[in-house]
């Protein structure tokens, strides 16, 4: 068979390949992201902050769901780059050309595609991990320090595979995405919660405090070691006496952590009075 019909058949093979792979690795990334575990989203795709404003279960799952499939495509460009070098090796093959004389014949092209390739795997894979752990998304109001310059207030308008799209009053930048450094973002606000805790009848005057420092203190202990309160607790008694204790912490708290906050902290009501 001539090689160049190889060739063709290799490289229609190719594109057929990464398009399959495209809608599996979507697929496949959907579904690790749906999984559940006690009673929560796989800790990966978590909202890490709810967004300043009205935001709603439907518009965080909508984000999630975003994120999940930015990530597929971010996989699947990985998988596209492996194949597209293993169609390279193959054609020079069936052209009996030596591929190493393209770079040990000219060693700066080498170094140069080596130090570049660095680079783009750094920002790769840092673009990778802004999308699992929520760092920022598409909208959001960052300040974030760039290398050179001053702290950039800007507007995110896409995170790419390599950079980060940012928007301010002025122009469109593109920030390598290794180079935000330093992200500070506007739009995320700490999570709001209303933790409802029974109490003892014989219960004293100061229970209001009482359950605040409770719950405070919970912070960080044994199945809550992911929890942080951000700012000051407020507790008041309900009309039934029970009391509510308002949180915010640094993330939504899911089923379970709040389960076993309610559960110790009413523990220590109970020791209390």
């Amino acid at each position: 068979m001539p090689a160049g019909v190889v060739v063709i058949a290799i490289v229609i093979g190719a594109v057929i390949f990464t398009r399959l792979s495209g809608l599996v690795m979507r697929r496949v990334v959907r579904q690790l992201s749906d999984r559940r575990g006690d009673d929560l989203r796989t800790k990966w795709w978590r909202a890490g902050a709810s967004r300043v404003g009205v935001e709603t279960t439907e518009t965080r799952e909508q984000r999630r769901r975003q994120r999940a499939d930015a990530a597929a495509r971010m996989l699947n460009h990985l998988v596209s780059v492996a194949v597209w070098i293993g169609v390279v090796i193959a054609v020079f093959h069936l052209f009996s050309i030596d591929a190493a004389f393209f770079l040990s014949g000219a060693g700066f092209i080498g170094a140069a595609l080596a130090i570049g390739g660095q680079h783009k795997v750094n920002d790769y894979l840092t673009g990778l991990s802004v999308l699992t752990e929520d760092r920022y998304g598409v909208g959001d109001e960052l300040v974030v320090e760039v290398p050179g310059r001053d702290p950039l207030h800007a507007i995110v308008d896409h995170v790419g595979l390599v950079t980060t799209r940012l928007r301010d009053e002025h122009s469109t930048l593109h920030v390598p995405n290794a180079q935000m450094v330093v992200v500070r973002n506007l739009s995320q606000e700490a999570a709001a919660a209303t933790v409802r805790l029974r109490v003892p009848d014989a219960a004293d005057q100061d229970t209001e405090r009482s359950a605040e420092n409770a719950v405070r203190n919970l912070a960080g202990t044994e199945q809550l070691t992911d929890v942080v309160f951000v700012g000051d607790l407020a507790a008041r008694r309900t009309n039934d006496g029970d009391i509510d204790v308002a949180v915010r912490t640094s993330r939504p708290l899911d089923d379970r952590e709040r389960s076993v906050l309610v559960e110790r902290a009413e523990r220590v009501l109970r020791g209390r009075s």
